[in-house]
């Protein structure tokens, strides 16, 4: 049975992506009260990483490390009577829980290990290594209520390891829209694990941090009310803060337009309201919801050719003819050569100062990327061209690193199938299957009408030129090929501002990169912020490795640093 239905459910997350910090689960465990605790496992490059595990194996394909964690942690979790709820089961969850029943026994705990199924849709998808549909949270509850003390899943989406204990414990169906996408709000706030306690945060240097540590910020989690309402915080001293800026920097994280729409239900984010409830807590609540679209993301995930890097540095003085010297003398191989990669990329990086008192700081780096469907095509042709230059080129010639074979790298894409031809199963500890059926009403998205901008600030007043920064926080990040970057304020005076000057013209000036692109731009005054969509810039998605910062990490803090007129009001 759940918990009692008139105390909050207080859900903690202990993993925001495969490899995040080990000891999170026994911190979580240990360091105050739980209901529940979650960890997300998975992102668009680990179910390619799994995949090429599961190659080599056919019984692996989940998160081993999820495994290791348990080893002490299920015994913790046991004793405080707290439920682990994961999705490290990434291609594999069958698998994964038949190896936490065997460390069970082999621990001395006596748990009920339930999984989820159904997300693999690998055999509709000829060529793709993996493609698995993004499933919501009610097989989640459908175990829970089944009695599971742990519930090991496959693709679900990221808020699910949330709405899915939400709903075992209040008991919500498949209608009660408002508060599901409340706990779906919930969901994504805790997903990045501390990404939402102070991790990655743009004004983490503010002089109101002083004295915090930053060194290992503490996990997040929620204490979720009946009507979808939450607190997010974290165990009482550990490291970071929670404030509303944290908590707005994760709401942007690779999130698009006013609806946020997931197998669960559709959140309206243009509806959430954030308030500061005391030290670390900020309240989450007005989150209105809609019915889920009618069908189901699914990712696909295949082998999409080689690829091999070489980064030539080019020191002191001559940068240009430098590189222009090394890259006339590839290409000349590569034309002397049988084949020519059927991708091949430049860029220099000006990473070099005159005068330098260092020969790093005098260096700038050249970076060859080459792609192609044949392994040979990268391998030899692209290391003999660069090793059989070395002393007849350049100056100062040396590379960062021996060039080597060639690796394979991996193509991420989107497709959409029907939500009811997704066979949704929850396995419970005594091998009953429980079909999960699709939520049962749905609603086509379609864009919100931009709501009305603020007054703009009195023409005329007096600007300076300064870093865009210093006034507004950004983070960004990816979503197959396309790129997120979410741009917040923090005062009325300063959304005034920036909702008249960061315009999509504005951004693609201060952003060359995406001058050619398909940029859209979504306003949230709530949280006076804006939300732009970079359609493109990523290529094939993460693993393909296609840009210099190819999950799009640091785009939103390149835009922080480029310098724009500010009203001196707000300086």
């Amino acid at each position: 049975m759940p918990p009692a239905e008139s105390a909050p459910l207080r859900i903690g997350n202990a993993s925001g992506f495969y490899g995040d910090r080990f000891d999170a689960v026994r911190e979580m465990l240990t360091g105050g009260e739980l209901d529940v605790l979650t960890g997300d496992y998975l992102a668009e490059l680990t179910m390619l990483i799994l995949g090429r595990d599961r190659m080599k194996d056919p019984r692996l394909g989940y998160a081993r490390t999820f495994l290791r964690q348990l080893e002490e942690g299920l015994g913790l979790a046991h004793e405080r009577g707290v439920r682990i709820v994961a999705n490290a089961g990434g291609l594999n969850p069958s698998g994964l829980a038949d190896a936490v029943r065997e460390l069970a026994a082999r621990v001395g705990v006596s748990v009920r290990v339930a999984h989820v199924e159904g997300d693999d849709l690998t055999d509709r998808f000829p060529g793709a290594l993996a493609a698995n549909a993004y499933l919501g949270g009610a097989g989640i509850a459908a175990c829970l209520d089944a009695g599971a003390d742990v519930v090991v899943t496959g693709r679900v989406t990221d808020a699910a390891l949330v709405t899915g204990p939400a709903q075992w414990h209040f008991g919500w169906g498949p209608e009660d829209h408002d508060a599901l996408a409340g706990a779906v709000v919930a969901g994504h706030v805790l997903e990045c694990g501390t990404q939402a306690t102070g991790g990655n945060y743009a004004f983490f240097a503010d002089g109101r941090y002083a004295g915090r540590d930053l060194r290992r910020p503490g996990f997040p989690l929620a204490e979720l009310h009946a009507d979808g309402s939450s607190v997010i915080t974290k165990h009482p001293g550990t490291g970071g803060f929670v404030d509303i800026g944290t908590v707005t920097a994760q709401l942007l994280y690779e999130t698009g337009g006013a609806r946020y729409a997931g197998p669960d239900v559709t959140a309206r984010l243009d509806s959430v309201r954030l308030a500061q409830d005391g030290p670390d807590r900020v309240r989450v609540s007005g989150v209105r919801g809609e019915a889920p679209p009618p069908e189901l993301k699914a990712g696909l995930n295949r082998l999409g050719g080689w690829r091999n890097e070489v980064v030539f540095v080019l020191t002191g003085l001559d940068i240009d003819a430098k590189a222009r010297l090394v890259r006339e003398q590839i290409e000349d191989a590569f034309a002397r050569a049988e084949s020519r990669p059927a991708e091949v990329r430049w860029e220099l990086a000006r990473t070099d100062r005159p005068d330098a008192a260092t020969e790093e700081t005098a260096s700038a780096l050249l970076r060859l990327v080459v792609r192609d469907p044949d392994a040979e095509a990268v391998g030899r042709v692209v290391s003999g061209a660069a090793v059989e230059t070395a002393l007849g080129s350049y100056p100062g010639f040396h590379v960062t690193a021996p060039p080597g074979k060639g690796a394979p790298y991996g193509v991420f894409e989107a497709a959409y199938v029907d939500a009811g031809s997704v066979a949704h199963t929850a396995v419970l500890d005594d091998g009953r299957r429980l079909p999960v059926p699709a939520a049962p009403r749905s609603r086509a998205l379609e864009p919100v009408p931009e709501p009305p901008l603020p007054e703009p600030p009195p023409a005329g007043a007096a600007t300076r030129r300064a870093p865009l920064g210093l006034v507004a926080g950004a983070r960004s990040g990816d979503k197959g090929g396309d790129a997120n970057i979410g741009v917040w304020v923090r005062t009325d005076d300063e959304w005034r501002w920036l909702a008249h000057e960061l315009t999509v013209e504005r951004l693609r000036e201060l952003l060359p990169e995406t001058a050619g692109l398909t940029v859209v731009r979504h306003v949230l005054p709530h949280l006076r912020a804006l939300n732009f969509t970079v359609e493109g810039l990523l290529g094939e998605g993460v693993a393909a490795q296609a840009r210099f910062d190819p999950q799009a990490k640091g785009l939103g803090e390149w835009l922080r640093a480029r310098h724009v007129d500010i009203p001196e009001s707000l300086l």
